[in-house]
């Protein structure tokens, strides 16, 4: 099987591809990355152990001539993991998000389009479904309302997808998947912040009053139920992605710190998020019976492997943290940071 993975330097998509080579001999994968703030490359080291079967170009899927190039090469199917992620980046400036993650995705799929034997995979979110109240999970017939400009950024995306396989028959496919946690994980996000931050002995900020719940899934569960979909998923079909292991962002956070003996007094309970969801729950009924899917990992067995990862691989956060990674993209980030926070002293001061 040959595939073309867009955004496989990102944490979701480093470790897909790295599942793809150790399971099958014969996949073969060209990985399609632009390399923004999340992207690392080390992500994909062990990729050189399976020599040519992976080969990386650095690119924008925004840029047509260069997709449509790569797209004559007569791929078995397309995994699209190519997005801007993060919620608060999104809201200080969403334009890198409606390029990546919309004109990028019909860049894509224009490219695909011709290609009728080609399956394309468009990795989504839950964030598209939006808050739930304190019952209840999201189905694949839940309605679209997305709460941040990074979720409504991929709602608009899945749509588009939805658009092609009913006006051209694409085969195309979405999945959409509970907070994924694991190895590689860029540490902005809950977990690695919280992990790198305690080892660190820093404060551990928390938004709001830290009981935000979200349905947590071990990356390489998620990346087994992508593989699923992609080899015997229905064509036009969407499949909720999640482990049914709902916890909130305070008790993560302090499991983590019991893990590492560290004290409940790092925590530093913050401002919140605009618009920030309060619970996300996944059914994903359609996946197991369908396809027969089933997690694997354990959540507290998961976590505790992820929290030793962070130690063992204490170089690659630290590197992460202290900005060596940096590309442009995430230095122009802390510039805008930097001034908000300037312009804001100067608004108290002149108070």
């Amino acid at each position: 099987m040959k595939l073309l993975v867009t955004g496989g330097c990102g944490f979701i998509g480093s470790n897909f591809i790295l599942s793809m080579l150790e399971s099958y001999p014969d996949v073969a994968i060209a990985n399609l990355d632009l390399l923004t703030y999340a992207g690392n490359l080390e992500n994909l080291r062990d990729a050189e152990l399976y020599g040519e079967r992976h080969r990386f170009i650095r690119g924008d899927i925004a840029d047509r001539e260069l997709v449509n190039s790569l797209i004559r090469e007569q791929f078995d199917a397309v995994i699209n993991f190519a997005a801007e992620s993060h919620v608060d980046r999104s809201i200080m400036d969403s334009s890198a998000f409606v390029r990546t993650n919309v004109v990028g995705t019909q860049a894509l799929l224009e490219a695909c389009r011709p290609c009728k034997e080609m399956r394309f995979v468009q990795i989504s979110t839950d964030e598209v479904y939006g808050s739930l109240g304190a019952e209840g999970a999201f189905t694949e017939e839940h309605h679209l309302a997305p709460n941040s400009p990074y979720s409504a950024s991929k709602a608009s995306a899945d749509l588009l997808v939805r658009s092609y396989h009913k006006t051209y028959g694409m085969d195309a496919v979405i999945t959409r998947c509970s907070n994924n946690y694991g190895p590689f994980q860029f540490p902005e996000k809950l977990i690695p912040l919280m992990i790198t931050n305690a080892l660190a002995d820093t404060a551990l900020p928390v938004y709001g009053d830290g009981m935000y719940v979200r349905d947590w899934i071990h990356v390489r569960d998620h990346c087994r139920a992508i593989d699923m979909v992609l080899r015997e998923g229905r064509a036009g079909s969407v499949y909720n992605i999640g482990a049914n292991t709902e916890y909130p962002n305070l008790e993560i956070v302090r499991h983590i710190l019991r893990r590492l003996n560290k004290p409940e007094s790092l925590i530093r309970f913050v401002q919140d998020r605009p618009g920030h969801d309060r619970r996300y729950a996944i059914d994903a009924s359609k996946l197991k019976n369908e396809l027969g899917w089933r997690t694997s990992i354990e959540h507290g067995q998961g976590l505790d492997q992820t929290i030793s990862w962070y130690i063992e691989y204490e170089a690659w956060w630290k590197r992460v943290k202290s900005g060596e990674y940096l590309t442009y993209y995430d230095r122009w980030y802390k510039k805008r940071l930097s001034e908000a926070s300037r312009a804001s002293d100067e608004v108290r001061h002149a108070d």
